[in-house]
This record gives structure tokens, C-alpha cells and sequence, in this order.
């Protein structure tokens, strides 16, 4: 993508495979701010670098909020602020992220369990 390629609003949909709904949306709570002609819309290079952020701040478990306000940092105070917030943000998520991956181990131990002690009360197959 060229930096004055601009994209329509299917072809930003099919690259980063979200339903016309979601970028609406997107969009309705001031995550994207596309270019507007008429009732058409284009995303320009700054709107397809916001998605991707969008999108691997989603992957890593962020809310749309907490994706909005750093983006804003961005906006409001420059690049050294952002990276600050980046780095509080995912230290606190990675937390929570091994948090939730010791449990999921957990839950996974306990029905191996029930199903090894389930499986010793069936005849066995012969």
C-alpha cells in the first residue's frame, strides 16, 4: 500500500476480515476516522495502521476502551507517553494472560481426571 492508496470500505473490510458491522462500529466510537465522499468511505494509510493496532490489541485480550485511550495518548502527547502506556498495558495483560493459562491447566488436569476415573467404570472392550 502506497501512502496515498486509500481504501474503500469492502476493501478494508476483506483485509483484516471484520464484518461491515464491526468497522461501523469501529468507527462509531471514534477508533477509525475515515475520509468520507459522499456516502462513501476510504481509510487512508493512518486508518489501516489504527486497525492493525486495533486488531492485535483485540488478539491480546485489550478492550476496545483501553485500545481507544492509548491511541489517543498518541494523538494527545506523542510517540514516548504511547510506549509508556504500552508497556503498563502489557504488563498488566500478560498477568492476567498467565493467570488464565494456569487455570485453563487446571481445568484441563481435573477432566483428565473425571474422565480417566469415568472410563475405569466401563467393562473393558474385548
Amino acid at each position: 500500500m502506497t501512502s496515498d492508496t486509500r481504501l474503500t470500505f469492502k476493501e478494508m473490510c476483506a483485509q483484516f476480515d471484520v464484518t461491515p458491522r464491526t468497522l461501523r462500529y469501529y468507527e462509531y466510537i471514534e477508533l477509525l476516522s475515515p475520509e468520507k465522499e459522499g456516502r462513501n468511505r476510504f481509510y487512508t494509510p493512518r486508518e489501516v495502521a489504527r486497525m492493525t493496532l486495533i486488531m492485535r490489541g483485540r488478539r491480546f485480550g485489550f478492550s476496545l476502551e483501553e485500545i481507544r485511550q492509548w491511541l489517543e495518548i498518541y494523538q494527545k502527547e506523542g510517540t514516548e507517553p504511547q510506549l509508556r502506556a504500552w508497556l503498563d498495558m502489557a504488563d498488566r495483560q500478560l498477568v492476567a494472560l498467565r493467570l488464565q493459562a494456569e487455570e485453563l491447566q487446571q481445568t484441563i488436569a481435573d477432566l483428565e481426571k473425571l474422565r480417566s476415573e469415568a472410563a475405569t467404570l466401563l467393562p473393558p472392550d474385548g
